[in-house]
């Protein structure tokens, strides 16, 4: 029998892929007169090594790619390579800041949607990647069940609707991701002498806000759609729910 892959710690996927890259953009990036003020170049150089370092970890460990420092990678980068442009050499910032923030903020829910839809029929759909694996579920309990009962098509239906509403909770945060950008950053007096530092306050109060106005949302819907997806599991194959989870 081959030995199960150690499972994930979600708080350091959180804290390694989101937290510490954020807090790198958002204090470390700054150029002032402090000595961990290191400059927007520096700073995306610092955000990146978190997720890199842990992506590389987890590959090595497990053969997979870890989506979350991949997508931590890239929102670093492309915050960090926006910041690099947006900042003019005289202190100021270009005037469509907001709406140059708020389609970056906006592209990565957008895109992960997009390919949440279109990976469904792959051999790796991303609803296994964040919701149903074999580190959560027993899935090769439920797929004997499910070629046992013949009930295929069934769950392939039940998968696709879960499909849906996952791929919704990231329409809805791609929404939600650009407003908040042109709420905070739309009103920004790009001419002014402390541009950039205004630039960066606002970057993290975008930050820190999103966790509660784009993240509480998507917690609620991704609760949803597990508890469906249990409830679905559970009346097609016959498991009961408690069994159709791994144990802790």
């Amino acid at each position: 029998m081959s030995q199960k892959p150690p499972q994930e710690n979600p708080l350091h996927n959180i804290l390694i892929n989101v937290i510490l890259p954020v807090f790198a953009l958002s204090s470390l990036s700054k150029e002032g007169d402090k000595f961990w003020h290191i400059g927007p170049l520096y700073g995306i150089i610092l955000a990146v090594l978190p997720p890199l370092a842990y992506g590389v970890h987890h590959f090595w460990k497990t053969k997979k790619a870890n989506v979350f420092s991949l997508l931590g990678i890239v929102s670093v980068l492309l915050t960090g390579g926006l910041t690099i442009y947006l900042w003019n050499k005289d202190g100021t910032i270009k005037p469509n800041a907001g709406l140059l923030f708020g389609i970056k903020e906006a592209s990565i829910p957008f895109i992960l949607g997009l390919a949440v839809i279109f990976s469904r029929r792959s051999k790796a759909p991303l609803l296994n990647a964040f919701l149903y694996n074999d580190s959560l579920f027993n899935v090769a309990a439920i797929e004997t069940s499910v070629a046992e009962k013949q009930v295929e098509p069934a769950y392939q239906k039940l998968l696709t609707n879960c499909t849906w509403l996952f791929a919704g909770s990231f329409a809805i945060s791609t929404i939600l991701n650009l407003l908040l950008a042109m709420h905070f950053l739309g009103e920004l007096d790009h001419t002014a002498a402390n541009a950039r530092e205004i630039y960066n306050e606002k970057v993290a109060k975008i930050t820190g806000w999103g966790f509660l106005v784009v993240g509480a949302p998507l917690l609620l819907i991704l609760a949803a759609t597990f508890f469906y997806l249990m409830r679905g599991l559970s009346q097609i194959t016959g498991i009961k729910r408690d069994d159709l989870l791994l144990p802790r």
